[in-house]
């Protein structure tokens, strides 16, 4: 590649790109960051203007009105209807409009960072909230009861607890905890609060019923609960060519689009696991690719049930971003290959597919590989059992040259998946790829 510039090369060139798209400064983090620096000045200027009320006698409501306005926004922007409408309104930009511009519109998937911004900012309003609930107590104020103190005392300890089994390390490493715990100590806070809110209210001599609380309250708990009213179970046929991988097909009345998931359990109660879909142009129904990596997905394999549990609405994902581009690169490693064969057969943009995956044809049988080179030119499909692993970055690089596309989208594990898109967009080439935020 005597006319290209080589990963080495690139890697090493000094670039300021290389210090304003690294994986600390990715826009989830930004997001995240807008909605702390914004609570901290609303914190500051209530301070100086009086809004909280003052050290002898807090203005309660205020105070709770801030925390369940950034409880709000976390929670509401993961509601599965608002995520769809995130990405229908970011690929509505066309591509006429400068690259600069569908690069942004394209880190749409970045919302979780309002999500973990939103929560964080609302569990530590609520903390302030029972710091100036105990300040007015001890300060004989007849408005605040020992009974709104101990239901917000309880729920700050849930707040807590959840808040540190999401962080990164221990949710990768715990992660069933993690879902267990933001599920139940989820719908336990969401029950504390209505008791809370309205004792808050009972206290101030207010009512509660048609207050802002209320209404709130009222909407958080309709999106908590609408996914949980769509519950099914629903049969399945399996196709198993290897130990390593299955392919999962459903056709109960749902076909779903290029570019989206859905959550599958066979307890639903416990553990939930998205899949992205694959639905067949022309027919019903979809399929699912499911690949050993962990305790679950390896008992699946093992053991595959006849039915599994559904819920909620098919739910956009990142490689829906696709449409934003003339002609899109796609690199997958492994089970990857599943949230990008749809879109191969969708035909709905020019691609180029790089895969890189063990014994491609005794791994996931001969079908889905004829498949795949049926309706991709001329794919780059990496044996690493012959080939060994290959430089991703390189390979990605040389494609988006060779074929003038305008961007990648990466399907693999977290470290690849950062490494690629990084050296990618070192390189002013948008990037994308899931970040693990769930």
């Amino acid at each position: 590649m005597s006319d290209q510039i080589s990963t080495r090369e690139f890697r090493q060139g000094f670039n300021l790109r290389r210090f304003t798209r690294h994986p600390a400064l990715i826009e989830y983090r930004r997001l995240a960051a807008i909605v702390a620096i914004a609570n901290l000045w609303l914190f500051v200027q209530g301070v100086a203007e009086g809004w909280w009320g003052s050290f002898a006698a807090f203005d309660l409501a205020a105070i709770a009105k801030i925390a369940l306005l950034n409880f709000s926004l976390g929670i509401l922007i993961r509601q599965q209807r608002v995520v769809n409408f995130l990405f229908w309104a970011a690929t509505r930009v066309p591509v006429t409009w400068p690259l600069q511009l569908r690069w942004l519109a394209g880190k749409v998937f970045h919302f979780g960072g309002l999500h973990s911004g939103g929560t964080v900012a609302g569990s530590i309003w609520f903390i302030f909230l029972v710091f100036a609930m105990l300040s007015n107590w001890r300060a004989s104020d007849p408005h605040t009861s020992l009974t709104t103190i101990g239901l917000s005392g309880a729920m700050v300890a849930l707040m807590v607890a959840m808040i540190l089994t999401a962080i990164g390390p221990l949710r990768a490493r715990f992660h069933n905890r993690f879902e267990l715990v933001h599920r139940f100590a989820g719908w336990t806070l969401l029950a504390l609060f209505w008791g809370q809110s309205a004792a808050l209210h009972l206290d101030a001599g207010n009512p509660f019923v048609g207050s802002f609380s209320f209404w709130m309250l009222s909407l958080l708990t309709l999106s908590i609960l609408s996914p949980w009213l769509t519950l099914k179970r629903v049969p399945i046929e399996v196709v198993k060519p290897s130990n390593h991988a299955v392919s999962i097909r459903f056709d109960y009345g749902d076909t779903p689009f290029p570019g989206s998931s859905n959550a599958i359990s066979v307890n639903p109660l416990r553990e939930w696991h998205s899949f992205a879909n694959i639905p067949t142009p022309g027919e019903s129904g979809y399929r699912l690719v499911v690949s050993r990596a962990g305790d679950w997905t390896g008992r699946f394999i093992d053991n595959p049930p006849s039915h599994v549990w559904v819920k909620g609405i098919t739910t956009s994902g990142v490689a829906r971003v696709e449409v934003l581009f003339r002609k899109v690169v796609y690199v997958g490693t492994g089970s990857g290959i599943g949230p990008i064969l749809p879109h191969l057969l969708a035909h709905d943009v020019p691609n180029y597919l790089i895969w890189s995956t063990r014994s491609p044809r005794a791994t996931y049988g001969d079908a889905l590989v004829d498949e795949i080179e049926a309706n991709t030119e001329d794919p780059l499909i990496w044996d690493t059992d012959t080939r060994g692993k290959p430089d991703l970055s390189q390979l990605a690089l040389e494609a988006v040259r060779k074929t003038g596309a305008e961007a990648v989208i990466v399907i693999s594990n977290q470290k690849l998946t950062q490494r690629v898109i990084y050296d990618m967009e070192s390189e002013g080439i948008p990037a994308f790829g899931a970040i693990w935020d769930s």
